[in-house]
């Protein structure tokens, strides 16, 4: 499927119920308030609102009248430079809430909720060091939000390591499938490299964390028509669509042999160098969201059949491909999302449902689904990414202090 680039989620982003991650704009849609001072008090919204200056010199400025409950904090960044901020509990406790790409001069805002305890703003400045403003102390009674520790780059390395060590594995028997299937090409026995086509194309789409560190490598092996103005026919079409294409439509061995050949050639290459390769241990977290955000995007609506009709089954391989990015990930998850339970159990139920259009050894096709049968599948994996959101969130890496 085609990749999606690697973006860091820039939104406000607080704790929700049961610890999930809630992207903050969401919840505070229409509550802007224009020049509202220090403690503004009660606005239209109905929640109390309190401006907060972001800065290296004042980080947390304007926090004089502490309370309990659900509050906005009004973030103004009265520097030079953008920055982000989190709303910790004092002494490097968990995280509150946080908020990223706060330009000069500019304000946005963060809803909390907040229970008795001692808390203080972070501020991180771009190309600065971090400053930690002011312990404020709240008194009285009543629950606080969910919080979370933060993950730092060095929590990370160890789960890139290990997933990286398992990409290399499925990278050896990526080479074996290939080549069986370059061979059913070259012995001109298509029905054969048709039965190869689906359990190779499978295995590389397992591999759907370390798309970004293949490079150009992916587009060799498993590129689109998009953006070629030939579309089937250019030159640039290659890969295990273009064999794909090439087996589903009657095209006869001879014409195959050459995109066969170079699609066995590519995925050796890439195997061959995946020892020098060093993943990025910030984009795992990221990783484990976007494999089902793509195949939400590119599976579900066909855009990527060829001819074989193995939508569903690629969904399938991207699931597992979502299990293995998470299996490295869940020592850090066990103590950060209580939601992790219910994650499993999406991913289980998600798993029987498309597991269940595999009938007689044989995979339907999207168009050979029902109006409900389709509008099941489409929910479920738009649940799972929604989940999966606060994986990524969880997981992105916070500067230390």
């Amino acid at each position: 499927m085609p990749r999606s680039g690697l973006r860091r989620l820039r939104s406000p982003r607080v704790w929700g119920p049961g610890g999930a991650v809630v992207v903050a704009g969401a919840i505070t849609a229409g509550t802007l308030i224009a020049g509202a001072g220090p403690d503004a008090g009660t606005t239209a919204d109905g929640l109390p609102h309190t401006t907060v200056e972001i800065s290296s010199g004042d980080c947390g400025r304007g926090w004089q009248h502490p309370r309990p409950g659900t509050q906005v904090f009004d973030l103004h960044n009265s520097s030079s430079r953008a920055a982000e901020v989190y709303l910790r509990g004092a002494g490097g406790g968990p995280v509150y809430g946080e908020v990223e790409g706060i330009g000069p001069g500019t304000t946005r805002q963060l809803r909390v909720r907040l229970g008795p305890g001692a808390y203080a703003f972070t501020c991180l400045p771009d190309d600065a060091n971090a400053v930690t403003g002011p312990t404020v102390r709240i008194a009285g009674t009543g629950p606080g939000g969910p919080a979370a520790a933060p993950v730092t780059q060095h929590d990370l390395i160890g789960p890139a390591i290990d997933y990286q060590k398992w990409v290399a594995g499925g990278l050896d028997d990526l080479v074996r499938r290939t080549d069986a299937l370059r061979t059913a090409v070259t012995d001109g026995d298509l029905a054969a490299a048709r039965t190869a086509w689906l359990p190779a194309h499978l295995t590389y789409e397992r591999l759907g964390a370390a798309y970004g560190e293949f490079g150009d490598a992916d587009k060799k092996i498993n590129g689109t028509t998009a953006g070629l103005a030939d579309g089937v026919h250019d030159p640039g079409f290659i890969g295990f669509h273009r064999v794909e294409y090439g087996l589903w439509h009657g095209e006869p061995a001879a014409g195959l042999r050459v995109p066969a050949t170079a699609l066995a050639a590519a995925v050796r290459a890439l195997r061959d160098d995946w020892a020098q390769a060093r993943m990025d241990p910030a984009a795992l977290g990221l990783r484990a969201h976007e494999i089902l955000e793509n195949t939400a995007q590119f599976e579900l609506t066909g855009r990527t059949d060829y001819g074989s009709g193995s939508n569903l089954a690629t969904a399938r391989a991207n699931l597992d491909g979502t299990r293995a990015v998470l299996a490295r990930l869940r020592p850090l998850l066990t103590t950060r999302d209580p939601e992790l339970p219910a994650l499993d159990s999406a991913l289980d139920r998600t798993g029987r449902l498309l597991d269940g259009f595999r009938r007689d050894g044989r995979w339907t096709p999207l168009d050979g689904l029902s109006r409900p049968e389709r509008q099941r599948t489409n929910a479920a994996v738009g649940d799972l990414v929604e989940r999966l959101a606060s994986v990524a969130t969880l997981c992105d890496p916070r500067r230390t202090v």
